[in-house]
């Protein structure tokens, strides 16, 4: 796989011509149709070869030292290159196909509202379907969701489906109290716990995803001890259990919605972990990467001091803002998808910037008004970026929120990098 980011005067067939590829594997892949490319987009190509960009002082020589290969096969790579062999900073230079960094586990969480296509285009990819959500009441029952074709289509991929269980209300958020009456009453737990095997055997879930969030912190050991029960039943009965928690950086991290989140905890009863590295730039607050880099990382080498690395999946959002400017509290973003942020980017003739630090792009735009917008979104760069973590940091993969949209170039990514385990 290479990742080749656009320059001034650029056009896909192009682009095709010079890496050898078909310009229709160029569209399908990246999702971008003709001619106008902004400066600044990110395009994977599809080839099992790398490439490295030039960096001043670079040779061809030392490129092969570093590609662990010889100027020769450099030279048979890259048939454009003509004695004496001069290079330039910034030219990409091919080298030979890397090896994959290993085997992951890849969870995705989906609305029942899934499209098919859509649905069809990620479960390849992924070893679990996380089916959101079953509302909790506080009273330990759960109010069921249209989730039977989701299951038989899961399993049909050998994507194993898990049963998502939230503390949400009937407008989708996050309810404290309901978390707390529920956590506190132990009949409540005990109606939960004698049902949920039988639930989810007779639904067909291979098990459950507890997505509890905004827990009063007073209900901490409660929470705990709630896991440490559900995990015995769900263990005798040979159901997975995963639970998602808040992107921590610390023990004493304060805020209602991480400190009923104990990370050593989950990480001794749960099989998996999947922590919600996302949200920095968040729709209701000031214009920022989703996910960068510096940020998640500090969480993720957090978590490996305190929950096994092997049962952590890394969040990774399936989308990104758009924010006017300039920023006003209480306004509220509109999101984006990477695609339509692309096609945001061209109708506009948007050049797309590179932060470094967060390791993601962004854009600019006035719209019909005059208003002058802000873009963060995700590419092929950044998602490369935060999914070697995985390797970095020995995870056991990632978990994306959520799946019901496509993004073509990112999967490609995470094909390219990783082989996705199948428990089916």
């Amino acid at each position: 796989m290479i990742i080749y980011t656009v320059k001034q005067g650029d056009n896909l067939g192009d682009i095709a011509r010079r890496f050898s590829v078909t310009l229709r594997e160029l569209e399908n892949i990246n999702g971008i149709f003709g001619d106008i490319l902004m400066p600044g987009t990110s395009i994977v190509i599809p080839t099992e070869n790398t490439a490295h960009v030039v960096n001043k002082g670079d040779s061809l020589y030392s490129i092969a030292l570093g590609s662990g290969t010889t100027v020769d096969e450099l030279l048979k790579l890259n048939p454009n290159l003509r004695f004496p062999y001069t290079i330039y900073p910034g030219e990409y230079i091919i080298t030979p196909p890397e090896k994959k960094l290993g085997e992951i586990e890849v969870n995705g969480y989906c609305y029942p509202t899934i499209r098919p296509e859509v649905l069809n285009g990620w479960l390849p990819s992924l070893t679990y379907l996380s089916i959101f959500s079953h509302r909790l009441n506080p009273n330990g029952s759960l109010e069921g969701i249209s989730d039977d074709a989701l299951i038989a289509t899961a399993k049909e991929s050998n994507t194993a489906p898990l049963c998502v269980v939230t503390n949400t209300n009937q407008n989708g958020g996050f309810d404290s109290d309901t978390a707390e009456q529920f956590l506190t009453n132990s009949e409540a737990v005990d109606r939960f716990l004698n049902e949920i095997s039988d639930y989810l055997k007779r639904k067909g879930y291979l098990g459950i995803n507890i997505d509890l969030e905004y827990i009063p912190p007073s209900a901490r050991e409660a929470y705990n001890e709630f896991l440490e029960r559900l995990s015995e039943r769900l263990s005798a009965e040979g159901l997975i259990f995963t639970t998602a928690i808040a992107p921590k950086q610390s023990d004493t991290q304060v805020g209602t919605l991480y400190e009923a989140h104990d990370y050593a905890a989950h990480g001794k009863y749960a099989d998996r972990i999947i922590i919600m590295t996302y949200e920095w730039g968040y729709i209701a607050g000031p214009p920022l990467a989703v996910a960068p880099l510096n940020e998640v990382e500090k969480v993720l080498r957090y978590a490996v001091s305190r929950i096994p690395s092997e049962k952590i999946l890394m969040g990774m959002p399936n989308y990104g803002y758009d924010w006017t400017l300039p920023y006003r509290e209480g306004t509220f973003a509109r999101p984006v998808t990477s695609n339509s942020a692309l096609n945001l980017a061209i109708m506009n003739r948007s050049e797309i910037g590179y932060n470094p630090s967060s390791d993601a792009p962004n854009f600019t735009y006035r719209d019909s008004k005059g208003d002058e917008h802000i873009v963060w979104f995700d590419d092929a760069r950044s998602y490369e970026a935060r999914l070697k973590l995985i390797s970095a940091l020995d995870l056991g993969g990632a978990s994306f929120w959520t799946i019901n949209n496509l993004y073509s170039a990112g999967l490609y990514v995470l094909n390219s990098l990783y082989t996705v385990k199948k428990l089916l």
